[in-house]
This record gives C-alpha cells, structure tokens and sequence, in this order.
C-alpha cells in the first residue's frame, strides 16, 4: 500500500490558487504519453502525478523534458487500491461514459487526483468503482491521453485560479484579478498608441 502525501510545495500557479491536485495513468504502456502529461502537470503546477499498473517500459520517459520526477513527488503502485489519496481528496475518473459529467459543466474539487486510462483499454471497472466524480472532454472520439490531461489541467486551473476576470469585449482583461494582482503583463502599445506618445513629448509608463 502506498499513502500519498503533501509537502506543501505549489507551482507558481498554485500561489494563485487554493486547494491542490494531482495526476496520473492507469495502465501506462507508452513511455511518451507518459512524459508529456507529467512534464505538462509539472508546468500547470501539479502537487503529485502518480501511475497505477504501468508497464516497466514506462519507466524511462525521454519527453518528461523537465524532469518532473525531481521536482514533482512521483508515486507508482500496482493497482488502484493501493492508492490512498490524502483525506478530503476526490479521485476525479476521465472517461467517455454516457452519464459522464462534460467538462464545461464541472465543477473542480478543491482537492483531487485526476485519474485516465490508456489509450486502448480505458479506466479499470475498479477505478471507476471508487471514483468520487467521472467527466469526459466533449469530443467526436477520444484524444491522446497526454491531450486529455492538459485539457483538464488547463479547465482546472482557469476556472479555480485567481485570474482577471474575461471580459464581454474581445481582448485582455480591464478589471484586476482578485486579490488586488495585476490583471496580467501590461499590454504592449499600439503603434499609434507610440506615435501620439512621441508627439506629446510624455514617456511612457
């Protein structure tokens, strides 16, 4: 059995975001897959990614470019119920089911493990057992796994993160992000914008 636990670390998107998550494959065959959605969850900030019942081929991951197993805790057991998540923490399952919840309509846990499953075969009746939520991704058919994990990841962090509200015009926000931050990177001036600067003499702020 194998208990996972918090170091309490946070990527730079965690600063702006309450609550923590992981993710992981069951069934990992394919060593890249593998790779790009771990390199991808250390990049959106990930507490913890995780496989359950990887092959050994899986080990070795030449597209996990950032290293993640050294600067994410990485945790592998044999089947899902050796998985214990810390208390309070969802096992979010992804899967195309009928009565799966889309992803548009979901609301993120404060707390969860994502959970897929390899491409050819899908999550384990035994992890959708024990799943605290099930969501699909609206397509026409299934994506890459690696893809379906950054789709979630991304959703996750957009709609928990502590951004600058979208505005109702098409462009970038007019309104600050919550807590008073910076709506984002101060836009760059319109060339017409720079030349009214130089003719007024002003500098620009």
């Amino acid at each position: 059995m194998l208990s996972i636990g918090l170091d309490g670390g946070k990527g730079h998107l965690g600063l702006f975001m309450r609550g923590y998550f992981g993710i992981g494959i069951e069934g990992a065959h394919k060593p890249m897959n593998l790779g790009n959605l771990f390199r991808t969850a250390h990049g959106f900030g990930a507490s913890f990614v995780f496989t359950v019942g990887a092959d050994d081929r899986v080990q070795a991951r030449p597209s996990d470019t950032s290293k993640t197993e050294g600067n994410v805790p990485l945790y592998h057991v044999d089947s899902v119920d050796a998985l214990h998540l810390p208390v309070g923490c969802a096992l979010v399952a992804v899967e195309l089911t009928d009565d799966a919840i889309d992803l548009p309509s979901f609301r993120h846990p404060r707390n969860a493990a994502y959970i897929l499953g390899a491409e050819m075969f899908g999550l384990s009746e035994s992890v959708m057992d024990r799943a605290d939520h099930v969501i699909k991704i609206p397509t026409k058919f299934s994506l890459n796994v690696a893809t379906a994990g950054a789709i979630i990841m991304y959703d996750r962090v957009s709609t928990l993160g502590q951004f600058a509200p979208r505005p109702v015009r098409v462009g970038g926000p007019t309104e600050p992000a919550p807590g008073g931050r910076p709506a984002g990177p101060r836009a760059r001036r319109s060339t017409r914008e720079r030349i009214e600067v130089a003719r007024n003499g002003t500098k620009e702020q």
